[in-house]
């Protein structure tokens, strides 16, 4: 794999990791072994990258029994011969990766689907278009053929999909309704997490309106202008607001809660076959609506 960087000063590793879906400690293996190149030179992981850099290694094979179909009582909310809408309950990962190759969504839909899944994002990932967190909850669409996969993201690419989530936020809101307009890209020292920062970052977009003021805290409808990692989370947590229950971005005093509030609970697009517009909803979790009770 070829990369031309576009940024200066950050680690190799780090450049890397950002730009693919291997782990750093994958990487380090990879460049250990005088497998990663920086301007047709062998290069060590703790090299600064500098703007224009030629960044050249070879991915490992991905194993073709990363995703396994595993039969599972998947909440379907739609389904025709090109997608499907999937509400992904809390707790449950995507897709398979490093130390988790079992019970994630992908296992579920290829065993529901019988292996009849887009080609696009690799065999540990057939058929996922878009993610949400493990622990958020709410609808995704699934592409089972490759012509929906790319029209399903290009209307990601440029934004048009309808995504609005609903989300318990810290503290009382000022104005009823707002933007966050912040660019997102990885925390300068916590490679783990996100942060709103300028460097090495993407733009980031959240409109949200107050739905109802609680004890101490607000039910908010956030809904995506784009769509970065951790996007609400991080965004909340800029403007003094962090999502109720988030063990990365929220408070210390979490009311006991080590998942975050926030469920996917509007998607709507233009149908990548027969072109018409499509909208899905579904209401938030138990866990959610036990919450937003004991704050009213």
């Amino acid at each position: 794999m070829t990369i031309i960087s576009d940024c200066d000063g950050i680690r190799l590793d780090a450049f890397i990791t950002e730009r693919t879906d291997l782990s750093r400690s994958l990487v380090k293996n990879i460049a250990d072994s005088g497998n990663v190149f920086v301007n047709g030179k062998v290069a060590k992981c703790s090299y600064k990258i500098k703007s224009g850099d030629i960044v050249e290694f070879e991915e490992p094979e991905i194993r073709k029994l990363d995703a396994i179909p595993q039969e599972m009582d998947l909440d379907i909310v739609y389904e025709d011969e090109h997608l499907i809408v999937v509400n992904k309950p809390q707790g449950m990962v995507v897709h398979p990766a490093p130390g988790n190759f079992e019970d994630t969504l992908v296992n579920g839909i290829l065993a529901h689907c019988h292996g009849n899944l887009s080609t696009i994002n690799s065999v540990q990932r057939p058929g996922i278009v878009h993610r949400i967190d493990k622990d958020t909850s709410g609808l995704l669409v699934v592409a089972k053929n490759d012509v929906a996969h790319n029209g399903l993201a290009e209307q990601f690419k440029v934004h048009s999909i309808n995504r609005v989530y609903t989300c318990i936020a810290k503290g009382h809101f000022k104005e009823t309704n707002g933007t966050v307009d912040a660019p997102i890209g990885r925390h300068p020292v916590d490679r783990k997490k996100m942060a709103v920062t300028a460097k090495n970052s993407k733009n980031a977009v959240t409109h949200f309106q107050v739905v109802e003021e609680l004890n101490g805290y607000t039910l908010l409808k956030c809904k995506l202008e784009t769509g970065r990692t951790h996007q609400i989370r991080v965004h909340m947590a800029y403007i003094g607001h962090p999502l109720l229950g988030d063990p990365v971005y929220g408070m210390k005093n979490n009311l006991g809660l080590n998942v975050q509030m926030l469920h996917a609970g509007l998607l709507g697009f233009i149908h990548p076959v027969t072109g018409e517009y499509i909208e899905f909803s579904s209401p938030p979790p138990e866990l959610f609506n036990i919450t937003l009770e004991k704050l009213r």
